[in-house]
């Protein structure tokens, strides 16, 4: 059996003694045989392949085998130019370096098949780290998983690799190998090639021509009536032609472009936005994931991702498609290809904690090697976000309320500086979310999830003609328990978070749940609901944005939320008699303080009568309706009682 490698050298030119033979020098100690093949001319320095015949005290280099193989693996030597003195037409210095190189070849292979080491090169100074890179390499392609997997942990918690081995690693990785790199923490970034170079675009054609092109290439009778209305749009209108239009706005999804008010350009920023949030829509359909990747949309993406590299709204909307799309398996290659694994490992590292999570939950649905579950576009893991050796016991699900998001909803709270003398070490140990810092660190076995969903307080920015009907909560339970059940939320033992409308949510999501026989594991392993400030009963909140319609105008959630709203009062009664039948621990919170909401209006926006359900605790809380769901700081009462509860509910699980 023989085993390859190609030595990089910087040499010159050596005399041939033989047809596509060059004799290079003498060895005294070599006993193996090996064959090396390969030979090719990278960046001035020269792929030499070489290969040890027999016991002749000789090496020779088959400069004809380069014909006949492909490049298996490299290493890299030194590329600085030699002064030395020349022996047998290469320097002394270049020797010694391929010399070295050599022995450590040996060495490897005697590892990787076991053989004895000739006793005097083992007495040779050749550390073991330097073939120990091509051991774990080799071991990162077993067919053993857990051999696969410990590979790659050794590898990237390895600190003394040299330069040259890192890009080693980096070009002979596999693509399972480097997404399982891209998701250990802390690994040096130096394991992942760099994105490949695009060719340039001609002056004839923009970045939003080419989206927009993108975009025409995807049949729009698959998709629902909202995505091809916005799609319209995005295809009909340009850049000069929203700039000619004054007053008005044209938005999607609730987040506004407004129109320019003079004949100025828009700027393209705008339009690719716009664009690439329709791109987010069709990322979602399964049949359109292979399309935007045969029309070169991950191409493309990379582009406008290297060009709006100080757009955060931009880039959250490449790595949500990318996230999207890392659903489709049979399109895990051409995203590796198109060098997307080494923009997410950047991005792991990023202190911007939504492109972080975005990163994180694109990797982990290429990640196919150590998770079964699959994260649906608006689910996100907060934790454990790169592999671990720690064994999830639970899930700690965590769901927002009207006008939230799955990050921003579980901010510590802000601290005005004038307060108290705490605020300076307070403002340090700020989190921008606390499920992700604080609970995660305290409760390191569970896995903590955040579900993010559209809601509007107003219809005065919804243009899409079939969007009220997905505002519901019928719609939006069954959407989310889809989700849920992909991620394999149900799997193991539960506790609910919510704030606000996100109760009713879970509420609705529970009962719907329990009629179906595919989800009752759900039923059966939810341990405990905690609550902060849910409208059980209502809130006077939709009533007083009827009188003030110049304000507000009601929505779908807004109305239900209306005060003994029948439906409203059925689905608390139902949940109840479900709570009690299953002994659900329950935890309610509820704010006291008034609640600021625009120029004109201040209101508690849900009543201390509301939030109380009935049954398991209720806790009074001095805060707001915003700030009801946000700890001031990690030793304050409401994050330390809402910890108490999670671990109580858990206390079977997180203690064995």
């Amino acid at each position: 059996m023989s085993v390859a490698t190609h030595c990089i050298i910087c040499c010159r030119k050596i005399s041939t003694s033989g047809p596509g033979v060059k004799r290079i020098f003498q060895w005294k100690y070599i006993r193996k045989i090996a064959k090396l093949t390969g030979a090719v001319i990278v960046g001035g320095c020269v792929f030499i392949t070489y290969e040890v015949v027999a016991l002749n005290k000789a090496v020779t280099i088959d400069m004809e085998a380069v014909l006949q193989e492909k490049l298996k693996s490299y290493i890299y030597l030194n590329a600085t130019p030699f002064k030395e003195q020349e022996t047998f037409g290469i320097t002394y210095k270049a020797r010694k370096e391929l010399h070295r190189a050599a022995i450590r070849f040996l060495e490897t292979s005697t590892k990787l098949f076991k053989g004895p080491l000739d006793e005097h090169l083992s007495k040779l100074d050749v550390e073991p780290h330097e073939f120990s890179l091509w051991l774990l390499l080799k071991k990162t392609r077993s067919a053993d998983r857990i051999e696969r997997l410990q590979a790659v942990k050794e590898l990237a918690g390895n600190p003394h690799w040299q330069d040259y081995q890192y890009r080693s690693a980096a070009q002979a990785s596999d693509h399972r190998t480097a997404i399982g790199l891209a998701r250990t923490k802390d690994v040096d970034l130096r394991f992942f090639l760099l994105p490949p170079l695009l060719p340039e675009i001609g002056d004839s054609y923009s970045i939003e021509d080419n989206l927009r092109q993108l975009l025409a290439s995807l049949p729009q009778p698959e998709v629902d009536q909202c995505v091809q209305y916005f799609t319209s749009l995005a295809l009909r209108e340009s850049s000069q032609s929203l700039a000619a239009q004054r007053g008005g706005l044209w938005c999607f999804g609730g987040n506004g472009l407004p129109y320019a008010q003079s004949l100025t350009t828009v700027p393209s920023e705008k339009t690719e936005s716009f664009c690439l949030e329709a791109l987010v829509q069709h990322s979602k359909v399964p049949s359109h994931c292979d399309k935007i990747v045969a029309n070169g949309g991950l191409q493309l993406l990379q582009r406008v991702y290297q060009l709006r590299k100080d757009s955060q709204k931009i880039q959250r909307n490449i790595i949500q498609i990318i996230g999207n799309l890392a659903l489709r398996e049979n399109v895990h290659s051409a995203i590796v290809q198109s060098g997307w694994v080494s923009v997410l490992a950047g991005l792991m590292k990023s202190t911007h904690i939504i492109q972080a999570s975005q990163a994180a939950r694109a990797l982990a649905n290429l990640d196919r090697d150590s998770l079964q579950e699959k994260y649906e576009d608006g689910l996100y893991v907060l934790h454990p976000q790169y592999r671990t050796n720690q064994p999830i016991k639970a899930d700690v699900l965590f769901i927002h309320g009207l006008m939230g998001a799955a990050f921003k909803t579980w901010r510590q709270q802000d601290c005005d500086a004038s307060q108290d003398g705490e605020t300076t070490h307070i403002k340090e140990d700020y989190t921008e979310c606390w499920p992700k810092t604080w609970l995660a660190a305290d409760c390191p076995s569970v896995r903590v999830l955040s579900v993010e969903y559209d809601t509007h307080l107003s219809d005065w920015r919804a243009t899409c003609p079939a969007e009220k009907h997905r505002k519901s909560l019928a719609y939006r339970s069954r959407e989310l328990l889809n989700k849920l059940k992909a991620a394999g939320v149900g799997d193991k033992p539960v506790v609910w978070v919510a704030h606000s409308m996100g109760g009713l949510l879970v509420k609705k999501m529970l009962l719907d749940a329990s009629k179906d026989p595919d989800m009752e594991s759900l039923i059966k392993n939810t341990q405990g609901i905690m609550f902060y400030s849910v409208p059980h009963h209502g809130t006077h909140m939709a009533e007083y944005s009827v009188n003030v319609r110049y304000l507000l105008f009601p929505s779908v959630e807004v109305k239900e939320l209306c005060k003994d709203s029948p439906a409203l009062h059925e689905l608390n009664e139902n949940f109840l008699n479900m709570a009690k039948e299953r002994k659900f621990k329950i935890l309610s919170f509820a704010e006291t303080r008034p609640t600021t909401i625009g120029p004109m209006v201040k209101m508690q926006v849900v009543p201390v009568q509301s939030a109380d359900l009935g049954i398991g605790d209720f806790i009074e809380v001095d805060v707001d309706h915003l700030n009801i769901c946000k700890p001031k700081k990690k030793d304050s009462f409401l994050y330390r009682r809402s910890l108490e509860f999670i671990r109580e509910s858990l206390e079977k699980q997180i203690s064995s």
